[in-house]
């Protein structure tokens, strides 16, 4: 744990992604052409395309305007409109759609496609350290000075983990695309400083949503930063096709991306099962058109799982997650409410609490999920040697074949989420989460889990010694799912139980106003149903509930005790 890594390249000015930008213009103009190419082969017509694109642009800067739109959005769409409705009784009509048609997908890349300044990045890195070390350090460290520390001290709470060191080895044989999971805001840029800082990896271009651009501030660095931009106002075709052509050509021409193929984040706080296949379908696609051209180059897939003692904006994720799932059930939980203390408490936590983060890497796959091994080749479960070249194939050549290709995305996205449970790594405040409210539950058998939420904190307590026990019996089931590679736990040091779960309570959440879970007079205790419900989510899946030992918390003559006591 702890490990940081030499940057594979150390000058920026030699990075993948500095050289790639450097011929932004020239991308973008090759770009244009592929997108032009694909939507000549859809099923509309040409002219039903643009009219389509149109219309929903007109009602895009109508409606829902915003302040980084182009000054002449609303005059551009309507004059293209005009020209459309004359074009249709001219003689040269189909001129004149090519020529709209081309105006529009110019417009829709040249918004989309990011750039890359290697001064921006510098300051990028100082800015960001100077911010990660308000999160997850002290405010005087012990080692590293005062006032958070430095950046070496921050380095040891950021860590990379699993196949880091293959990926790494792996840069240089190919385009690789990381594919992580995806809990917070902080995602992007935490994702980006950890590959620079301690993963010693040059940067990737990924997609970041337009709305962030509406900061100018933000906008100014964002777009020297290679993060591509990602409307999603706009719901015409010719923009989607832009959008996921700019995924594909880019991986194609060798820019290495990050994909957060659950979409968004995830509102539950649970590791995402069900993933978009839209841009996996994209690194699908590139590595059709590398082997079209007859080339050796592959696309390498990298599943990465973050794991953070707390999320920031868990509180309103959890809300939108019990919203969606239990619509017209779903009432706000009768959580305390964030009193002087709980303030006075956040900002004590700020400036005394250290938090951690770890990014685990799963095994390099090509994008059919097979394993890659050291070498760049591809491999089956024995290690015999695949030809990726036999996946493409159509009779003697090589072609698309949609149908085809949606079923290779399909099995690339089981091959991701088994990797992301397999190397998920299992924290103290996820797990002390977990039992906890796996006990609650059963204390409240005859409720359901929306039912539970409904009820007021105070009305759930479990003496210490019944949470320990649980506890004990979770933590070795935690330890055989380790043994059999189906998931990681953080060391733990050789302590005893008791400090494991205390240590755990003490980290859970620990920047939230509310207390997660603590102990009071011997018993734990909850100020906020729905953010422990939220990070309990974070380890389930692996059926912990039908392993582990509830011997006390099923005895019914305690629980009436229990309930007589509250």
């Amino acid at each position: 744990m702890g490990t940081t890594y030499k940057h594979i390249i150390d000058r920026i000015e030699d990075w993948p992604i500095t050289g790639f930008y450097e011929r932004r213009d020239e991308f973008i103009k090759e770009l244009n052409v592929f997108v032009f190419e694909k939507l000549k082969e859809n099923k509309r017509s040409k002219e039903e395309l643009i009219a389509k694109s149109l219309y929903f642009e007109n009602l895009r800067v109508t409606n829902t305007p915003w302040k980084v739109d182009p000054e002449d959005d609303k005059i551009y769409w309507k004059e293209l409109t005009e020209e459309l409705n004359k074009a249709i009784t001219r003689s040269d009509k189909e001129e004149v759609l090519d020529s709209i048609l081309m105006r529009m997908i110019n417009r829709f890349n040249q918004e989309i496609v990011a750039d890359f300044k290697p001064k921006t990045f510098r300051f990028a890195r100082k800015f960001l350290t100077s911010l990660f070390k308000r999160l997850f350090n002290k405010f005087k460290e012990h080692k590293g000075g005062v006032f958070w520390g430095n950046k070496d001290s921050l380095a040891t709470k950021l860590h990379v983990e699993g196949h880091i060191e293959k990926t790494r080895a792996l840069f240089k044989k190919g385009t690789v695309v990381l594919v992580p999971t995806h809990f917070s805001n902080l995602d992007s840029i935490m994702i980006g400083y950890v590959l620079d800082t301690v993963g010693g990896l040059p940067a990737f271009t990924y997609g970041a949503g337009l709305n962030l651009y509406n900061v100018e501030l933000a906008a100014h660095y964002m777009s020297r930063l290679g993060a591509y931009r990602v409307d999603r106002r706009k719901k015409n075709p010719i923009y989607l096709e832009c959008l996921t052509s700019m995924a594909s050509f880019s991986l194609y021409k060798g820019l290495n991306n990050i994909f957060f193929p659950g979409g968004t984040r995830s509102r539950s706080g649970a590791i995402e099962n069900k993933l978009k296949l839209g841009l996996l379908g994209s690194a699908i696609e590139a590595q059709r058109l590398i082997i079209n051209d007859n080339k050796n180059e592959k696309i390498i897939i990298v599943p990465v799982v973050l794991g953070y003692d707390f999320v920031l904006e868990a509180k309103s994720l959890i809300d939108q997650f019990l919203r969606a799932e239990a619509k017209e059930n779903y009432t706000k939980s009768r959580d305390t409410l964030i009193t002087f203390q709980d303030r006075f408490r956040f900002f004590k936590k700020l400036f005394t609490r250290k938090a951690t983060m770890y990014m685990s890497f799963g095994e390099p796959m090509d994008v059919m999920g097979n394993f890659i091994n050291e070498d760049g080749c591809s491999i089956d479960k024995y290690g015999k040697l695949i030809d990726l070249k036999d996946y493409f194939r159509l009779g003697e050549t090589f072609g698309e074949n949609a149908q085809r290709e949606t079923v290779y995305t399909k099995l690339l996205s089981q091959k991701i989420v088994e990797s992301y449970f397999r190397n998920s790594i299992i924290t103290l405040p996820h797990l002390v989460s977990f039992v906890a409210f796996q006990i609650f539950q059963r204390q409240r058998k005859e409720l359901n889990t929306f039912q539970i939420l409904k009820l007021h904190p105070e009305e759930l307590v479990i003496p210490f010694d019944v949470f320990e026990y649980t506890f004990n019996s979770a933590l070795d089931d935690i330890k055989e799912l380790e043994k059999e590679n189906m998931v990681k736990l953080i060391p733990l040091h050789n302590k005893s139980n008791k400090e494991l779960i205390l240590e755990g309570l003490k980290n859970l959440g620990i920047y939230h106003g509310q207390r997660v879970l603590y102990v009071n007079k011997d018993k734990i205790r909850t100020k906020s149903l729905k953010l422990l419900y939220y990070y309990h989510n974070r380890t389930i899946g692996y059926d912990l509930e039908n392993k582990m030992d509830f011997t006390f918390v099923k005895d019914l003559n305690y629980l009436e005790k229990l309930q007589e006591e509250i």
